[in-house]
């Protein structure tokens, strides 16, 4: 008689063999029919939608003159005052540090918080704002790559993150994430962090609370609409 256990691993070798096989190049015709899921016609409308699902905030850019806008709005609605900024090719071509300093804030940049002494700014801020390695459409969530210049505390410490995702960085599925990094094999960072919506957790009573272990509040800035 077969078991409960035999009867799952019965299942995952079926689903392996059918094509959810890690490393595979997107365009192999069995992907798709149960591992790879894709994105549809237009991965960033997607991507907008299972990152509402999910409890985040997208907001769509036409250029970086529209996304230094909506930034520098949401900064001014949740009146954040003490602001982690990560830099990088998306978040340095922004120049939003001078496009903050209308807004009354205290903008602190990673070579700020080289000193030990300067910790408190770090767990005191309200925002924190980076960029992204890359965006997965099939499920509304963020990558990023942590490193010197974007710690990863500047997304995890301030209650609310905003993240900054040039269209192109969109990726239909998490298969194509691993396919992006360079190499015969992928080279990863030392440390990736996926990020699907604001912290939650349930572990109280069952309940679900946002915001407990990390940022309550997630917005998702996408460059190039």
């Amino acid at each position: 008689m077969t078991g409960p256990r035999e009867r799952f691993l019965g299942r995952v070798r079926e689903a392996l063999a059918v094509g959810g096989q890690p490393g595979h190049a997107t365009g192999i015709p069995y992907r798709g029919a149960i591992g790879y899921q894709g994105a549809g016609p237009d991965p960033v409308k997607r991507f907008c939608e299972e990152l509402t699902t999910a409890g985040g905030h997208p907001h769509r850019a036409r250029d970086r003159v529209a996304a230094v806008a909506v930034i520098c709005d949401i900064v001014n609605q949740t009146n954040s005052k003490r602001i982690l900024l990560g830099q990088g090719n998306s978040i340095d071509a922004l120049n939003l540090k001078d496009a903050l300093s209308g807004c009354n804030a205290d903008v602190v940049r990673a070579q700020d918080l080289a000193a030990r002494s300067n910790r408190e700014r770090l767990f005191a801020a309200d925002l924190g704002i980076t960029g992204v390695y890359a965006a997965v459409a099939e499920t509304g969530s963020l990558v990023l790559a942590s490193g010197p210049d974007e710690p990863r505390s500047f997304s995890l410490l301030p209650s609310i993150h905003i993240a900054v995702v040039e269209r192109s960085q969109i990726v239909a599925d998490l298969f194509d994430l691993f396919d992006a990094f360079p190499g015969p094999s992928p080279a990863l960072p030392s440390c990736l962090s996926l990020i699907t919506g604001p912290s939650k957790t349930g572990d109280i009573e069952l309940r679900l609370v946002t915001g407990v272990h990390g940022p309550g509040e997630l917005h998702v800035v996408v460059v190039g609409d």
